[in-house]
């Protein structure tokens, strides 16, 4: 399940895809038209931009927007940077991997079935983009 930090990043990410080049956008506008508490943004936003996802401008007519066109950004990125594995066990993660403390994984079916899900899971957010949101946005 996405954590609501995770929700929260990916609708403003969908309202700036559907602004994208049209300049900065205000973290206060984003927060007000996606229903999201305005400090809690504030941190989910510097967090996209550290990790070069968006760009910020300072000042009068200063904001956020995406600092690459939204086809050039999975979902699993996103995802990743903000909720951490994909994965939805440790033993089965691909860039966040820990052994399980109690089980032999050669043995393992439940790890079976779960690199099965990761892997669909995976096909599904490699192969979208931020431009994908655009397809759905409601600004």
């Amino acid at each position: 399940m996405l954590s609501k930090k995770t929700q929260y990043a990916l609708k403003a990410l969908e309202y700036l895809v559907a602004h994208y080049n049209q300049g900065p956008v205000l973290i206060s506008e984003i927060a007000e038209k996606k229903h999201i508490p305005l400090k809690f943004l504030e941190n989910i936003l510097l967090e996209l931009r550290h990790h070069d996802i968006l760009d910020s401008k300072k000042g009068k007519g200063g904001g956020y927007m995406l600092r690459t066109e939204p086809e050039k950004t999975s979902l699993a990125n996103v995802i990743r940077i903000v909720e951490g594995p994909i994965a939805m066990l440790p033993c089965v993660s691909l860039y966040f991997y820990q052994p399980c403390e109690s089980c032999d994984q050669t043995q393992c079916r439940i790890h079976d079935l779960f690199i099965e899900a990761r892997d669909a899971i995976l096909n599904v957010l490699e192969n979208k983009t931020l431009a994908d949101l655009r397809q759905t946005a409601l600004v």
